[in-house]
């Protein structure tokens, strides 16, 4: 691997030839010729599926020839922001496989003491994981670990006890840290590892905090409080200010449930499940426990309504053009059979309607494992129950057109999470 000037130079000369006019523009078109492309994680399920990053064409949802190799069994995604870099975490040797998504190809590999559910890409070139099982002479299992996605490799380790889930601000000059079965949260400053500095500071007075969303400028974070859910007590949203030393818990607002959120405008979107507010009022179903979607105005910090949605552990949420929000969980009542529906057919997915509160619940099954929108279409990328769906978000239904008869995008193997490799 090389540093990131060499490599931007290096594209810039291999892709001479790959050039295109598109709307009156020249456009650098990678390997497979596409300039609209999506690339999701596929497991091996037989004899006849390799594993690896399938191409999608992603304008007209369709499968590109060729995928890029990132071990036998990639789940968990992670691409930079300028979507250069793409990391997939493979379950089956804990390796964290380095892909160029410009060029299609792999990079290398770097190998993780345990499995991580958690990473980030907050620039070209660094990347972080969360290894809740990270062995550490002298400490308790747990760290995040800094990864040198230039020359490959751990370049820092830090100790933080059963880390499980990792937030950057844009730059990657802080990182929150969220362990399990705890009531406080490790900021932590990486660019301290260079020197003799401490490096992380733990902030206490949360209430099993599990993920954080973090404002436009990055000066507030809003930590989720799984709670009750969690062993806890309450669930709540609490803003965390970043830019004092160290940083400032504010007041708790309680919620129905908080594992996930979701920021838009002035309103946060907070998914969760409440102990005692599960019930599936107003919703037909066989269910008999739902979880919530409560919204918050960030202004006033109070919440302004809730809806019903499916139960589980919410940990997928992404807004689809249109104003429909995608909400996922994991481990959810499932009713009936997507493939003999006969009756009720209910998953781990719920679409809210940002502009009139509606909530739909499409007849799917399986866990929710990977979310992508689109700024220019109005269709969004679940993956779900190991399948790959593609829905039109202006019917909240699946897409069927000449290209995409079913839905579904069809592959050999099972799919867990998806990227968008390009801006459209």
């Amino acid at each position: 691997m090389k540093k990131s000037a060499v490599l931007h130079a290096v594209l810039a000369l291999a892709s001479l030839t790959l050039i295109s006019c598109h709307s009156g523009q020249q456009i650098t078109k990678p390997p497979s010729g596409l300039t609209e492309r999506v690339l999701a994680s596929q497991s091996a399920s037989s004899p006849t599926a390799a594993g690896g990053l399938i191409i999608i064409n992603g304008e007209y949802d369709t499968l590109a020839r060729g995928e890029v190799s990132a071990g036998t069994s990639p789940g968990l995604l992670a691409i930079s922001p300028e979507r250069v870099t793409l990391l997939a975490f493979d379950a089956a040797t804990n390796r964290i496989q380095v892909v160029n998504a410009a060029k299609e190809t792999s990079t290398g590999s770097i190998q993780l003491s345990g499995p991580t559910m958690s990473m980030v890409v907050p620039q070209e070139g660094v990347g972080y994981a969360a290894v809740p099982s990270a062995p550490l002479t002298g400490y308790a299992p747990g760290a995040v670990v800094e990864l040198n996605l230039n020359s490959g490799g751990i370049t820092g380790t830090i100790s933080v006890p059963g880390a499980q889930t990792v937030v950057s601000n844009s730059g990657g000059t802080q990182l929150l840290v969220f362990s399990n079965d705890s009531d406080s949260i490790t900021v932590v400053s990486p660019p301290l590892l260079a020197t003799n500095s401490a490096v992380s500071i733990v902030v206490p007075g949360f209430d099993r905090p599990v993920n954080a969303v973090l404002s436009s400028d990055g000066s507030t974070a809003y930590i989720l409080n799984c709670g009750a859910e969690c062993g806890g007590t309450q669930a709540s949203v609490q803003p965390l200010n970043l830019l004092t030393t160290p940083p400032t818990p504010g007041a708790a607002v309680p919620v129905d449930g908080a594992t996930i959120a979701f920021l838009s405008g002035s309103t946060l979107y907070v998914a969760g499940n409440s102990p005692t507010n599960s019930a599936c009022t107003g919703e037909t179903t066989a269910a008999t426990t739902c979880g919530r979607l409560d919204l918050i105005d960030i202004n006033s910090m109070t919440v302004t309504s809730s809806a019903v949605i499916t139960d589980g552990y919410h940990d997928r949420i992404d807004m689809g053009l249109g104003g429909q929000l995608f909400v996922g969980s994991m481990g959810c009542t499932n009713i009936g059979n997507v493939n003999n529906p006969q009756g009720e057919v209910r998953g781990c997915l719920s679409i809210f309607n940002t502009t009139n509160n509606a909530v739909v619940i499409p007849p799917d099954n399986g866990d929710v494992t990977g979310l992508q929108s689109f700024s220019s279409r109005y269709v969004e990328y679940v993956a779900e129950g190991g399948r790959l769906r593609v829905y039109d978000t202006t019917i909240d239904s699946l897409l069927l057109n000449t290209y995409i008869t079913t839905g579904t995008i069809v592959v050999t193997g099972v799919i867990t999470d998806v990227k968008a490799a390009d801006f459209f």
